[in-house]
């Protein structure tokens, strides 16, 4: 066994794509739409934990140059490394999120920016629901996916062979339900990002909270 196959896909995936991941997707006004709600509902110096943080931007940059603490968590040390680098005024760890104990009402805010989709379905649905318990009363989770009805199918991302899975955008709401979520506010967009010869893609942000 190579060092490279013992390591988890989504981690050999992201450091081979490093810094090309925010040139193709951090301009998405549909993030920063994403972003703006929930800027516009935090209180000041809130508590924020970043799932994927990937290179900072724009989700720990934008939150942390805002005044809130901002942890992220990512699995690739490549993306951890960059993210560092670029913002400062946030703290980053390369973890595994699905093996990483979640204090319970811990933060006052969670971002989930793409980052279930190289998870298995059991997976996404057990994270999303530790998410929401280590979330305040009152807290939010925004949560972005590409919706569509997919399991553990071979796609190329990138240059990268990955393995992707994902739910359509009704079983992503009850998902968010199941979890004690209620959803404020659902946004479906088709987002080209900037590559060569790139399509657009289906993308569903939702904004949550739980319940006080």
């Amino acid at each position: 066994m190579t060092a490279a196959s013992a390591r988890p896909p989504a981690a050999v995936t992201f450091d081979a794509i490093g810094a090309a991941y925010q040139d193709a997707f951090a301009a998405s006004e549909p993030h920063r739409r994403s972003l703006d709600r929930l800027l516009a509902r935090l209180a000041p110096g809130s508590s924020v934990l970043d799932v994927g943080s990937g290179t900072g931007r724009p989700t720990a940059e934008t939150l942390a140059a805002a005044g809130h603490d901002v942890r992220g968590i990512d699995i690739s040390p490549v993306m951890v490394g960059i993210a560092a680098r670029q913002v400062p005024g946030a703290s980053f760890e390369c973890a595994d999120i699905r093996a990483l104990p979640l204090p319970r009402a811990r933060f006052d805010a969670v971002c989930v920016y793409f980052s279930l989709l190289q998870m298995a379905r059991s997976e996404q649905s057990e994270l999303l629901g530790r998410l929401a318990g280590a979330l305040k009363p009152g807290g939010h989770l925004m949560l972005a996916t590409v919706p569509l009805e997919v399991e553990d199918v071979e796609v190329v991302f990138m240059g990268q062979t990955v393995r992707a899975t994902s739910f359509s955008a009704d079983r992503v709401l009850a998902l968010a339900a199941e979890a004690g979520l209620t959803v404020l506010d659902r946004d479906e967009v088709l987002f080209t990002p900037a590559l060569p010869g790139a399509g657009p893609e289906p993308q569903l942000f939702l904004h949550c909270r739980r319940a006080d």
